[in-house]
């Protein structure tokens, strides 16, 4: 008789249960796929101006970088509060490796340093790291990103899923090249402005070189004397 009452009270229970079940169920089976990540890069610089960022280098060259929010919202938030701030401005190269990557981002220049914000939990996608590529630099530890990038030279795809890519590089490459390779180089190249395209801040003036001093006549009289 006791076991017949257990019994009828677990099929009491599993047909309570049941439709919760199927309904869980169903909500599962409803429930949206997650987003395929975007793995196109517009390279249209009239498009999305405020995910452009223009460095302005000391080489004289204007490199754009596409910002991509679907793929790290976080940092890409973080490199334009920077840009914005004149953070990078003035800042160098300072980690230059041929065949690989130049870093940069330290307002120390030593690789040791960054900004007064708060480190950033890691966002680490899929996309791979091909030539162009813009990822945020830190240490061994995931979550320690914070003002440092580097951009890739050639495809390194053992950095995928283990640095946050957060852009590309879409016009300009030619003057990444032309950075100063060393760690640190003897002459860096340096961020001399770096902004956002939305904001339409023209690029710096090139410095010209100093004209040579003329030749006067006692110039020439002293070299002859000499």
């Amino acid at each position: 008789m006791v076991s017949r009452f257990l019994t009828a009270l677990a099929l009491g229970a599993a047909l309570i249960a049941s439709p919760a079940m199927a309904k869980d169920k169903q909500e599962e089976a409803a429930a949206p796929a997650p987003k395929p990540l975007n793995y196109v890069v517009n390279a249209d610089q009239t498009v999305d101006r405020e995910n452009i960022v223009y460095l302005d280098l000391s080489n004289g060259g204007r490199v754009a970088i596409r910002l991509m929010p679907e793929w790290a919202p976080n940092h890409v938030e973080r490199i334009k509060t920077l840009v914005r701030q004149g953070f990078y401005n003035g800042i160098i190269f300072h980690r230059v490796i041929d065949g690989f990557m130049a870093q940069t981002g330290d307002p120390t220049g030593t690789g040791q340093g960054g900004s007064p914000l708060p480190d950033l939990t890691a966002e680490f996608n899929a996309i791979p790291h091909v030539r162009g590529s813009v990822s945020m630099a830190r240490t061994n530890e995931p979550n320690t990103a914070n003002s440092q990038f580097f951009i890739v030279f050639y495809p390194r795809f053992a950095l995928d899923h283990k640095y946050t890519n957060f852009g590309r590089v879409i016009a300009g490459m030619d003057y990444v090249d032309a950075i100063v390779r060393g760690e640190p180089p003897q002459n860096p190249t340096r961020i001399v402005q770096a902004s956002i395209a939305a904001d339409n801040k023209a690029a710096p003036a090139p410095v010209a070189p100093a004209a040579p001093a003329a030749i006067t006549a006692d110039m020439l009289s002293n070299s002859k004397s000499n």
